[in-house]
């Protein structure tokens, strides 16, 4: 499963100095998760580290130690840039064309376009941060508390609290032994995955206004005078999505938040059976099989009717 590119990451590591570290825009718990606990670990090796998030941290992932180091650009001098959970290299953002071609990737996208020089992608792991609690080990990297903090927040996030398909007993075992640092598991969890800010309810109060459902299909959209009018910061749509996919009889789930400036970002979740990724790719997006998204041009009431023709197309042909 490309073991043996490890020790070839650790080589570069050993070899540089100044080392960048990048994740997806608009990032989720497995990106500030496992950028924060590769730095932290390259740190404790006395290397100097860039955390570069475009959009910077979301506030319900504050609390993880040295979330604060996170800036929102990158300074010169580096000599090493890895990228993390991104399935692409233009879902870094313009970060990443400060410094040119990424020199390692890694990653958990089926959908990965191995584009840096080292690829490192498993897709049958439940997220980076597990392949980060398997590898940094086998690099002589100790997980210390901050690390386990930030990749077991990753984790409970990119699994759902444990709840995906691509849960394992390896994700399991993983997620115990970073427990053994001592780590309060269900602060994690209600941090991380269950509290919701009162704007963020609101938020959702005006999606779930407009749910609708077509057989097996659940969708709803998210207007921009939504998130102004309920004071939500983010651009996301405050884990919604896995809202509608819990409905009784819903196959698949999709949510369209209205973004600025004429675009709209588009998630897609889906019970085992239905590949979202086939459907993300038709949009120029991708992802899993069971969670996808994408970034598309156009108006809302445009991007929806198109959306919803393609997913019925392509999940329920013939």
């Amino acid at each position: 499963m490309g073991s043996d590119l490890v020790p070839r990451i650790r080589d570069r590591f050993d070899a540089a100095q100044n080392i960048l570290i990048l994740s997806h825009l608009r990032p989720d718990g497995d990106a500030v998760g496992s950028v924060l606990g590769l730095g932290l670990a390259l740190k404790n090796l006395g290397k100097s580290v860039q955390m570069v998030l475009e959009h910077g941290v979301p506030a319900r992932f504050r609390y993880l130690p040295g979330a604060e180091e996170i800036s929102k650009s990158v300074l010169d001098g580096v000599d090493l840039a890895v990228v993390l959970d991104s399935s692409d290299a233009a879902r870094v953002g313009a970060a990443l064309e400060t410094y040119g071609q990424a020199d390692i990737n890694i990653d958990h996208h089926i959908s990965n376009t191995r584009f840096a020089r080292i690829n490192l992608v498993w897709p049958d792991e439940a997220s980076v941060t597990q392949i980060l609690a398997e590898i940094l080990p086998q690099m002589g990297l100790p997980l210390t508390r901050p690390i386990c903090m930030a990749l077991l927040t990753g984790l409970i996030t990119d699994t759902i609290g444990f709840r995906t398909p691509s849960t394992t007993p390896k994700t399991l075992k993983l997620a115990a032994r970073m427990m053994e640092q001592g780590i309060d598991l269900a602060q994690i969890y209600r941090l991380a995955l269950i509290n919701k800010s009162y704007a963020a309810l609101h938020y959702w109060g005006a999606g779930l206004s407009r749910v609708e459902r077509d057989q097996g299909l659940v969708w709803t959209v998210l207007e921009l005078a939504d998130r102004h009018s309920s004071g939500y910061p983010g651009s996301d749509d405050a884990d919604l999505i896995n809202e509608l996919a819990a409905v009784e009889d819903c196959e698949v789930a999709v949510i369209l938040i209205e973004q600025p400036d004429n675009k709209v970002k588009i998630s897609w979740r889906a019970r085992p059976g239905f590949d979202t990724a086939q459907v993300a790719r038709c949009f120029g997006g991708g992802g899993h099989q069971p969670a996808s998204g994408a970034m598309v041009d156009g108006r809302l009431s445009d991007v929806k009717e198109s959306v919803l023709q393609v997913t019925r197309e392509v999940l329920w042909r013939p």
